[in-house]
């Protein structure tokens, strides 16, 4: 029987392994796993090691029924209640309309956009054209002969409810690519992309530039500062909460290059903005105000000019789990709460669904706390043999081979790309990392050297150690699962 701590006999002999409790001797590690982790020295962090067969039959079991923080491994579940709520060939609507007429070159009149939670309108999916929309909706104007515009240009928003974040994200967070605002009118993943270079003398000011155009949307506060050549980067940037200003105060070495995108307050408003002075580099100018809407419209009222259908959700989920995109994870929550419940999308209604998902899938929800879609808050805690049983369970669904070439490959692609680059683990492991300060997790399929496909769930919460140390354990233990079965 396996054990998680090399037992002295000595001091305890076979009758003290003979007293431990059932579900002790249930939850331990074999010494070949347990080695690996002591090796790495992580003292007192917590481990949950849980592996499955084909069959199901629990391989390792160590801390299985143990709450762990999943981190973006949470993105599994999320991804797997999405395919099964809007399948894989769902697209999203984005619509422009306009209520007036035209007189001559003119629009006398609005025009509005209807936001309906695409998070895909950037240049993902447009060959990095992040503008290829703005572009199709100008061309659309200038077909008509539009050169001026005499009215407003209306976003409406109210297919999500207007909260921006859900429940439990980190304020300093807010700042960064990875924790942006969720609207249902949204462009470039609400954020702008910032250019540093440092070219110029040592104490001066580097320059910088943004996407897209420079554009005053947002207001940079540039007190950063170019240190010699030798110095190190060390990273400042912060936005100032509710607002669009942004201090930058990096120090970076002479002839540094760094690029950041940060995000925007306001996502509506800034999909507007930037429609706007686009429209106008056009040669189409808008006389009127950019104006946010929350309330429902009767859209049959409406003339309807032009329809831009998303790629199948299947490829946004790709994006999701490989490259671990939260913006993608939070807006395909709210999604599935506006297409199942035909009401505005809410992140409750969003957990809602996936615990019932969860639910089918045998895991008791009461044991589940889930804050939001991918991950990010703290508070979303899960059991580590919950995210082993969700694997093992949609092997059963029609989407599964979809599902499992969303995962990042070991040695190949996504959050894996460059970890297991000399390891016989390389293209035999399809995953999802997780990551946050102190948490590391890894789950996926395993093909093992005989062929056999393991589901395997690593987690490693509360580490003081680097977390390239935690990364090559994890790698340890995947090889010596690879080799053994």
């Amino acid at each position: 029987m396996s054990v998680w701590a090399v037992i002295k006999t000595s001091l305890f002999g076979l009758s003290a392994i003979c007293m431990m409790a059932p579900e002790m001797l249930q939850a331990q590690l074999s010494e070949p796993i347990q080695a690996i982790v002591e090796s790495g020295r992580t003292g007192d962090s917590f481990w949950a090691v849980v592996v499955t067969d084909s069959s199901g039959r629990y391989l390792e079991d160590y801390n299985r029924e143990k709450l762990i923080r999943p981190a973006s491994n949470f993105k599994l579940v999320t991804s797997a209640a999405a395919l099964h709520t809007l399948g894989p060939d769902y697209t999203y609507t984005t619509s422009l309309y306009a209520i007036g007429r035209q007189e001559g070159n003119r629009w006398n009149g609005d025009l509005l956009i209807r936001g309906a939670g695409d998070p895909s309108i950037s240049g993902e999916f447009a060959d990095g054209n992040a503008l290829f929309l703005f572009e199709k909706w100008r061309e659309r104007l200038q077909s008509m002969g539009i050169e001026q515009i005499d009215g407003n240009l209306i976003g409406n928003e109210s297919y999500f409810d207007d909260i921006p974040y859900p429940r439990g994200w980190e304020w300093d967070d807010l700042t960064f690519y990875y924790a942006p605002e969720i609207n249902a009118l949204s462009f470039n993943n609400n954020a702008v992309e910032l250019e540093v270079l440092a070219d110029g003398p040592v104490g001066s000011t580097p320059n910088i530039q943004w996407f897209p155009f420079n554009t005053p949307y947002v207001e940079f506060i540039n007190e950063q500062l170019i240190t010699p050549a030798q110095a190190s980067y060390d990273e400042s940037y912060r936005r100032e909460l509710g607002s669009n200003t942004i201090y930058l105060r990096s120090t970076l070495p002479q002839g540094y290059y760094e690029s950041e995108p940060l995000t925007v307050a306001r996502p509506s408003l800034y999909f507007l903005d930037t429609f706007k002075r686009f429209l106008e580099q056009g040669g189409i100018q808008v006389s009127g105000q950019l104006i946010p809407d929350r309330q429902p419209r009767d859209w049959s009222q409406f003339q309807l000019l032009d329809e831009h259908k998303s790629v199948p959700l299947i490829r946004m989920i790709e994006r999701k789990n490989r490259e671990s995109d939260n913006f993608y994870a939070e807006m395909i929550l709210k999604t599935m709460a506006a297409e199942t419940y035909q009401t505005e999308g809410t992140t409750e209604l969003g957990i809602e669904i996936v615990e019932q998902f969860m639910s089918e899938a045998g895991i008791d929800t009461a044991q589940v706390r889930m804050r939001d879609g991918s991950g990010l808050a703290p508070a979303t805690l899960i059991k580590a043999g919950d995210l082993n049983r969700l694997l093992q369970h949609i092997k059963g669904y029609d989407w599964y081979e979809l599902y499992y070439q969303t995962l990042s490959v070991a040695g190949v692609n996504g959050t894996l790309q460059y970890r297991f680059q000399n390891s016989p683990v390389k293209n035999r492991f399809y995953g999802k990392t997780g990551f946050m300060s102190g948490i590391r997790v890894l789950t996926g399929y395993l093909t093992t050297q005989s062929g056999e496909q393991l589901v395997v769930t690593i987690a490693t919460n509360h580490y003081t150690v680097r977390t390239s140390t935690v990364d090559v354990l994890h790698e340890r233990i995947l090889e010596y699962l690879y080799n053994i079965y």
